[in-house]
């Protein structure tokens, strides 16, 4: 049994004061996208969660960002993102999605549990803190990281939200960084959330060019999307930590899209029919398979990255979720 600490058995605690309120979100581990849609009844329970801060001098509802880590888990470069936000007037959510499920990481192996699931959780939390009392329910962001980064734009699509926390809500903004983008629904409608997608040009966890496909179909559906390809940058160029190799990482970003129909079924890189009985292990497979399988990939920042990445997140969210930039000073 893991001895690893769970996030919510952690104190955390901001120089302004702002202290982490332990959320539960009531979630599930569906075996695939077609679960979540067509047979929701089916899908195995599960509670996972989150630390919510507040800023110290709200006085009435403020907008909220949530904070989807990657295949890594909680790095403290999330809890400086959630500082930094906080500092600026909005509360932050920053989401555990590995504790509940007894996982510290998936860079090894991503099916741990389904991208599926991944993206319930990001609906669900949505579901929950739109309840808070202390929340404006209107104005609720996602930021989340590589594969929160895929998790929060497809708990965005309204095809897959809509199922999870009903037709009257949604997130008002989603800043993906650096999000693999090999789960794709056929019609990606996001409603009236706005995209924005930030990924390095020398990043070899994911495809810059399968982001940029994304949100080019973002856009032709109607959505506000835009995407920043940040020359020079790695994968995780907000982390302010060294370049590094990751050795056990396993990876495939030149492998094809694997689309969904509207009921949640994958469409087979090769095949044209949906099938529900397709998983992302299957997918998976078939990109090893086909060749398309790395073993080790490459994090960090360098130079004025990690910086760039909070003016891109301070202006994106101050603009889209109504804060005035100068109401208060970026943590760090």
């Amino acid at each position: 049994m893991s001895t690893h600490q769970r996030f919510r058995d952690r104190e955390v605690v901001f120089a302004s004061g702002a202290r982490g309120e332990t959320i539960d979100i009531p979630s599930a581990s569906p075996v695939n996208y077609w679960q979540t849609i067509s047979a929701p009844a089916a899908m195995p329970r599960v509670t996972v969660d989150g630390k919510l801060f507040l800023p110290t001098e709200a006085k009435a509802r403020v907008p909220v960002v949530v904070i989807v880590p990657g295949s890594l888990s909680i790095a403290p470069s999330h809890l400086k993102h959630a500082e930094t936000l906080v500092s600026l007037g909005l509360a932050a959510f920053v989401l555990d999605p590995f504790g509940a499920r007894g996982v510290t990481s998936t860079v090894a192996n991503q099916a741990q549990f389904s991208f599926a699931a991944s993206a319930y959780d990001v609906a669900a939390t949505v579901g929950v803190l739109a309840r808070h009392p202390a929340l404006d329910p209107a104005r609720i962001g996602l930021q989340g990281h590589s594969r929160g980064g895929s998790a929060a734009l497809t708990a965005a699509t309204r095809r897959f939200c809509e199922t999870v926390h009903g037709r009257d809500l949604g997130a008002r903004a989603v800043l993906a960084a650096y999000p693999w983008c090999g789960h794709q629904f056929l019609d990606p409608d996001v409603g009236r959330t706005e995209v924005r997608v930030l990924v390095g040009d020398q990043d070899d966890w994911v495809s810059p060019q399968q982001a940029q496909g994304y949100v080019q179909a973002l856009r032709l559906r109607g959505a506000a999307a835009t995407i920043r390809i940040v020359a020079g940058a790695e994968h995780s160029f907000d982390r302010e930590e060294p370049i590094q190799h990751i050795a056990e990482a396993s990876v495939s970003p030149a492998a094809p899209t694997g689309y969904l129909a509207d009921d949640g079924a994958f469409v087979h890189p090769t095949g044209e029919r949906p099938d529900p009985r397709l998983t992302d292990r299957d997918l998976a497979v078939y990109a090893l398979k086909a060749g398309y399988g790395v073993r080790g990939a490459t994090i960090g920042s360098q130079g004025t990255q990690a910086a760039l990445f909070r003016a891109e997140m301070t202006a994106f969210f101050c603009r889209t979720l109504g804060v005035e930039p100068g109401q208060a000073r970026p943590a760090g």
